[in-house]
């Protein structure tokens, strides 16, 4: 296996869910590529985050106590005497509704914390990818200040096509781009620097549900979404969490950044 086979099944590998003879195909991958190795790290690590700090919802103490005490009196009404056939369907139709927005709740709960962990995931990896490609020397793949180079060499390895912008004359140049991945697919990365600072900017078609915050830090690095231009946008960098955040909103609106951001 070659590392591009292998990215597109190390998540299932990390979670017990290939066969034997791809497992152990991976498996001696693995053992002789580090990068590939703290991919499946990585996604290990992320997994035990998860466990131990997902919230974890509980119903709240006087929903349960309303609930037992109409069972109670259920129980009890039952006991002095047969209900009629109106007062039977009155119940039935009382006991659909409660269930209907019993799984309303609970379907708004759990798409909130779907959404927020898939954020989560989404940055984790973005700042992961980042680090992996500053250590591993992976910055860039297709090396030039130009947006007509840059864009087509993306577009060739991928399955839609990015924009590339270019505000070179606002202190923000391109360097390059290269493909990386996110949520096990390939995505475009467009490198920038400013003053001392690289900043790789995640470019994936947009998705359909967006929940975490437009600005967050995790490990030492900022992470600013945005979405424009049918595109999401995450920005990664150690530059100062206003100029990354305004680069992002701006990247996705297409507009060049203001000419007298603060230096850094």
């Amino acid at each position: 296996m070659n590392c591009n086979e292998v990215a597109s099944l190390i998540a299932a590998y990390a979670d017990g869910e290939v066969d034997r003879l791809r497992g152990h195909s991976l498996a001696k991958h693995l053992a002789g590529c580090a990068g590939c190795a703290a991919k499946r790290q990585a996604i290990l690590d992320l997994r035990s985050r998860l466990r131990a700090e997902v919230p974890y919802y509980s119903a709240p103490a006087a929903l349960r106590n309303r609930v037992l005490q109409s069972a109670a009196a259920a129980g009890a009404s039952r006991q002095t005497q047969r209900p009629s056939a109106s007062e039977r369907w009155r119940w039935l139709l009382g006991g659909a509704l409660s269930g209907c927005a019993a799984t309303v709740l609970a379907w708004v709960v759990g798409t909130s914390v779907l959404d927020w962990r898939a954020g989560e995931d989404l940055a984790t990896e973005a700042v992961g990818a980042h680090v992996r490609a500053t250590l591993g020397n992976h910055l860039i793949e297709v090396a030039s200040s130009d947006q007509h180079t840059v864009k087509p060499w993306l577009s060739a390895r991928l399955d839609y096509s990015p924009p590339v912008p270019d505000f070179a004359s606002d202190g923000f140049a391109l360097s390059g781009g290269r493909r990386d991945y996110l949520g096990g697919h390939p995505v475009a990365v467009l490198v920038y620097r400013y003053h001392q600072h690289i900043i790789d900017v995640f470019v994936r078609p947009q998705q359909s549900v967006t929940a975490t915050p437009a600005l967050r830090t995790i490990r030492g690095f900022n992470i600013a979404r945005a979405t424009g231009s049918a595109m999401d946008w995450v920005a990664v960098s150690d530059v100062s969490p206003d100029v990354l955040s305004s680069f992002a909103e701006r990247l996705a609106r297409n507009q060049s950044p203001a000419s007298d951001a603060r230096t850094q």
